[in-house]
């Protein structure tokens, strides 16, 4: 995959990931649009990251994705890479009923159906065009659900998205949109809203978003499409 001279949409960029992958393609001379929830966030990322694009969006809300994709035919007509990456990870207690699943955001419309709606809105946009891609980053722990047992939800949601991601492959080939998967092990970001470790990286071993994305940028350029781990 081409690595430079695109225009590449990515949600959840103002953070973690997201905000690791908006810099490295602006350093690559590629032109940059990021989405997200908190005004604060994506502010401050535009004034750390010149040339970015931001634009306020909660990709859980049907208006606001239709608004998206709108600003984008709009204003950013070239765009040819969407960046599935806006996600949320909570710690959910199936023994307390619905209480869990209730009192916060839902995981299921986050991780999952956000990417699966984006998708199906840009996938005739991004037809056609050189160099498109659709990228979903999901998770190791789609995989190994066991290691997070406390975060059952989140590893459904990902697990859901990989597969959503092999069969997305097949139907979009044709089109000439590569679907590329991200499968990041545990990075230091702020993915987890209820544990102050994970947000933190606070006594682990885990690799920075920066180090992340360096390594797994560097095997999507060499044309892998199911990229796990780092």
């Amino acid at each position: 995959m081409n690595m430079s001279g695109n225009s590449i949409l990515i949600t959840g960029g103002a953070t973690g990931i997201g905000y690791a992958m908006a810099k490295y393609f602006l350093e690559r001379g590629n032109k940059v649009l990021i989405c997200g929830r908190r005004e604060n966030r994506l502010t401050q990322a535009a004034n750390e990251l010149p040339g970015i694009k931001i634009i306020k969006c909660d990709v859980t809300n049907p208006d606001d994705r239709s608004a998206l994709f709108a600003y984008v035919q709009n204003n950013f007509s070239n765009m040819n890479i969407l960046i599935n990456n806006a996600g949320i990870q909570r710690n959910i207690d199936l023994t307390k009923g619905t209480a869990d699943f209730e009192n916060g955001d839902n995981e299921i419309r986050v991780n999952f159906e956000a990417p699966v709606f984006l998708s199906a809105l840009f996938t005739s946009f991004l037809s056609g065009k050189e160099n498109a891609a659709i990228v979903n980053v999901s998770s190791g722990l789609a995989f190994r659900a066991e290691y997070a047992t406390g975060m059952p939800i989140y590893c459904a949601t990902k697990a859901a998205l990989h597969a959503f991601s092999l069969a997305q492959r097949k139907q979009l080939e044709p089109l000439g949109i590569k679907v590329i998967e991200l499968i990041p092990p545990a990075v230091v970001s702020e993915l987890n809203t209820n544990s102050g470790q994970w947000k933190r990286g606070a006594g682990t071993n885990m690799p920075s978003s920066e180090a992340y994305v360096a390594s797994a940028f560097a095997r999507m350029e060499q044309g892998e499409t199911e990229i796990r781990g780092i």
